[in-house]
């Protein structure tokens, strides 16, 4: 089954938005199951707008490759009428992650430069930092 979010979902799907605009999603509503996927970013309003206006005019079969942090991209395919995936490259084998129009929009109008985090988001981003510095490091042999 595919994850798939809505504003009006009944399960708290959406963790926050941490302050590099990447979004934290709790798959299908399981806490126990937490993706970060990377957020638009934008340099400036004028690219936020045309970004916002590629999304707006996907059309059903189109896809559409924003930019995020860290050289990342943002990739979303309208696949059905009001219906977009967003790809997951954080596992394995690609992951797709199910969008009605008004919540991928959403997440997307964080990318205004007037937008900041809420204050309870921002352990967020801290928590994937933590987790890196508790993972061990290669030895290069010489």
């Amino acid at each position: 089954m595919l994850p798939r979010y809505r504003l009006d979902d009944e399960s708290p799907w959406l963790q926050g938005i941490d302050p590099l605009r990447r979004y934290w999603l709790a798959v299908n509503g399981d806490e126990a199951t937490v993706r970060m996927l990377p957020g638009l970013s934008t340099q400036d309003f004028e690219s936020f707008k045309q970004a916002i206006f590629g999304f707006r005019a996907l059309e059903v079969g189109q896809e559409l490759t924003l930019p995020a942090d860290f050289g990342q991209q943002l990739t979303i395919a309208c696949v059905a009428e009001n219906c977009y995936a967003v790809t997951d490259d954080s596992t394995p084998a690609p992951l797709l992650h199910l969008f009605d129009r008004e919540a991928l929009e959403s997440l997307l109008m964080t990318a205004h430069p007037d937008w900041q985090c809420a204050p309870q988001h921002l352990t967020l981003g801290r928590s994937l930092l933590a987790a890196a510095w508790g993972q061990s490091v290669a030895v290069k042999a010489a």
